[in-house]
């Protein structure tokens, strides 16, 4: 039986609770939030075809018909020079895909190009996630206001974006939901070339910062793999939790110009800098022809977490995450290397990785040592397992904050004595390799959305392990062993000598976190 309001209108208390569930509404994010009134999808092969970028990969394919072509983009300035090329090169299509935006040289650099890119006609769509816009609005609707640009955000909050600490007491009720992320990188241009792996925009990531950058790696692909990357895209693209970020912050039509012109006038300023000088020499070095020093070659498979996986609610199955795909496809037989940023392997990951190396299979783990993490609270839910890793066979090496000279090509960040690991790819019985934007724990398999692509190419394992290699060197590293009395210890080498050290490299703050975080079991939110 359907009922009126009373005429006097809702009590008091009807009218709080109104106002309450207008409130949830509005922390619950975009659960409840229209789908995109436009939907957009990849540049059709024929298009491709036609484009400059779409010419030179068809070329570079000629002699590998089928296969996927692959480099990897291991020096932070090679791949800002890379990301700056085909921006340069594009004809008609742009996307970008990040978890994060700094405000740095590099950004400031890539949005001016991406500015002058939709001025010829190129259209652009960057996806961020949202909270890796909070501060930004202002700038992402400027640039959303150029007619060729599309700016979306993902997973957003309407309310607490001014600042990172708004945007978390805001999340507070929804913490729930709000703690998932998506965590995806991409880089598309006209959907001949894909740039995936762990590098976000900012520049920690492109050897620009100081005085700590990051050793990052990524994976240039071109050929059959780059459309499932495409759709991956457009997939995130055209779900619901994609909104326009003009439905949170507004801005002029004419606001880009202000913003290209405040770009091109900061940027003016830093054109003598050694960073753009030796991004000139790259860029002349890498004419039409030269995109790329050299290309490996294989078949290839894009892999990436359901979009919707960041509303989800609950730990869905393993079986429905890109991790779980993952494993389905590449269980290690002889031999498994891993290189992560964040190891959190929880008890399930050690037995896992204690029963591959007791059966015989090789295990190289590459990871962040405490003293080198930007993450202590992570490395503090890890460290419990290294005993019972190392006892069973893991090799195990954490990348120190200092490290000797000589080595820096390989793993670590070139012109720098200091980096802090980025990493997220790993090689399976010397035949395949993933790089993607996944780190090896419990928030990369079941919180946040991931992308990467798995590649079996033995030139490419072949790079793969250099880098392994290097990064397990001691003149980078620390070797995590037990000593005759079964107690931990890390060996390196200072001044061309071994040095053992008994107790574990790091500041009291770090060690506190560290605690702190296995006091507080957080590790199931890391």
């Amino acid at each position: 039986m359907m009922t009126t309001p009373d005429a006097a209108g809702p009590s008091p208390a009807r009218r709080g609770g109104w106002l309450l569930a207008l409130a949830c509404l509005l922390l619950a994010g975009c659960a409840a939030a229209p789908l995109p009134r436009e939907h957009s999808f990849a540049l059709p092969p024929w298009e491709v075809a036609d484009t400059a970028l779409g010419e030179w990969t068809t070329r570079q394919a000629a002699d590998h018909p089928g296969l996927s072509g692959f480099t990897l983009l291991a020096d932070g300035r090679d791949a800002f020079a890379l990301r700056a090329l085909l921006t340069l090169r594009a004809e008609r299509r742009l996307d970008i895909q990040t978890y994060l935006m700094g405000d740095g040289l590099t950004t400031r650099v890539l949005l001016l190009r991406v500015l002058e890119a939709a001025e010829r006609g190129v259209e652009v769509r960057l996806l961020l996630d949202d909270f890796g816009a909070v501060g930004q609005g202002d700038r992402l609707a400027a640039l959303d206001s150029h007619p060729n640009i599309q700016v979306r955000v993902y997973h957003p909050l309407p309310v607490g974006r001014g600042s990172l600490a708004t945007r978390v007491l805001a999340s507070l009720p929804v913490l729930g939901r709000q703690h998932r992320r998506m965590h995806n990188k991409l880089w598309i241009a006209d959907n001949a070339l894909a740039i995936v792996g762990g590098r976000n925009l900012g520049d920690e990531y492109y050897s620009a910062s100081e005085p700590r950058n990051f050793a990052d790696l990524d994976l240039l692909t071109l050929g059959p793999v780059v459309a499932p990357l495409s759709m991956s895209f457009d997939l995130y693209w055209n779900h619901g939790l994609a909104q326009p970020i003009g439905r949170y912050h507004g801005a002029e039509p004419d606001a880009w110009q202000a913003l290209k012109g405040a770009l091109d006038a900061g940027l003016r300023e830093e054109a003598d800098s050694d960073y753009f000088a030796a991004l000139r020499q790259r860029q002349e070095e890498r004419d039409r022809d030269r995109l790329v020093d050299e290309l490996r070659w294989g078949e290839a498979e894009a892999l990436w977490d359901p979009p919707g996986k960041p509303a989800w609610r609950g730990r869905p199955p393993l079986a429905t995450t890109m991790a779980g795909q993952l494993w389905a496809r590449a269980e290690p037989e002889e031999s498994l290397s891993l290189v992560s940023a964040y190891l959190v392997p929880t008890a399930a990951g050690s037995r896992l990785l204690q029963a591959l190396a007791e059966s015989g299979v090789k295990v190289v783990v590459v990871t962040n040592s405490l003293e080198a993490t930007d993450v202590p609270v992570a490395h503090g839910v890890y460290a419990p397992h290294r005993a019972a890793l190392v006892a069973s066979g893991v090799a195990l090496f954490e990348l120190r904050a200092e490290h000797e000279g000589g080595e820096e090509d390989a793993i670590g960040v070139p012109g720098t004595s200091a980096s802090t690991l980025h990493i997220k790819a790993l090689a399976v019985d010397g035949e395949r390799v993933f790089v993607g934007s996944a780190n090896a724990d419990p928030r990369s398999v079941w919180w946040n959305s991931e992308v990467g692509v798995l590649a079996v190419s033995r030139g490419l394992v072949d790079d793969f392990e250099v880098l392994v290699e290097g990064g397990a060197s001691p003149a980078l590293s620390y070797a995590v062993l037990l000593d005759d009395q079964g107690r931990l210890g890390w060996l390196t080498q200072v001044d061309d000598r071994p040095v053992w050290l008994e107790r574990e490299p790091g500041s009291a703050w770090r060690h506190f976190n560290a605690w702190l975080s296995r006091t507080l079991r957080l590790e199931r939110w890391l």
